[in-house]
């Protein structure tokens, strides 16, 4: 059976978030190897974007995150935060991608996040070996970069506009589970 995208396809708004709903699993039913060869940083951050919104879309926090193989380029795990969705205090979108990937070798991939990873993401990133990560948002939270930077980790920003813009409604909307899912349940109540 022949992909649904190929080198032909142009990885516009709708492709990239058939990518983002699909499951990882199955993604080699829409992408072919000419295909995924077309795709950029900013293509993958997009993808977390999306992911971002798919939480946003569940009354979730808009977190998104993807982990690509740096020699194949293809998409190893995703995942979007699922604090409010599935009651989980730490399934942020990192966490989420790296459990969908599974047990590999996180030294030979690239995480793209929509935010700023929080000190548990980013420590997570650190333990497993991460090589490099791309954030998408430092406008509505930053911090955990120089942290990330120190421990060997290339940190690049790409900043989407997409996902600020997404991130900046979600805290006016929503302060308290904001806090929450930085704070935990005791953070809102202080």
């Amino acid at each position: 059976m022949n992909a649904l995208f190929d080198q032909k396809t142009r990885a516009s708004e709708p492709v990239l978030n058939a990518i983002a709903h699909m499951p990882t699993r199955s993604l080699s039913v829409l992408m072919d190897e000419g295909f995924i060869r077309t795709l950029t940083d900013t293509h993958f951050m997009r993808i977390a974007a999306l992911l971002a919104q798919k939480s946003y879309d569940e009354g979730g926090c808009p977190i998104g995150a993807v982990i690509v193989d740096n020699a194949s380029g293809r998409i190893l795990g995703k995942g979007h935060n699922t604090l409010v969705q599935e009651s989980h205090p730490y399934n942020h979108g990192e966490t989420s991608a790296i459990q969908d990937a599974g047990r590999i070798d996180f030294s030979q991939t690239t995480l793209y996040t929509s935010l700023s990873p929080c000190d548990v993401c980013a420590t997570l990133i650190r333990m497993r070996g991460f090589k490099r990560v791309v954030v998408g948002d430092i406008t509505n939270a930053s911090g955990n970069e120089a942290m990330l930077r120190e421990a060997g980790v290339q940190v690049d920003i790409l900043e989407d506009s997409g996902a600020i813009a997404l991130y900046a409604r979600y805290r006016r909307e929503s302060p308290a589970l904001d806090l929450e899912d930085w704070q935990g349940v005791s953070g809102v109540h202080q």
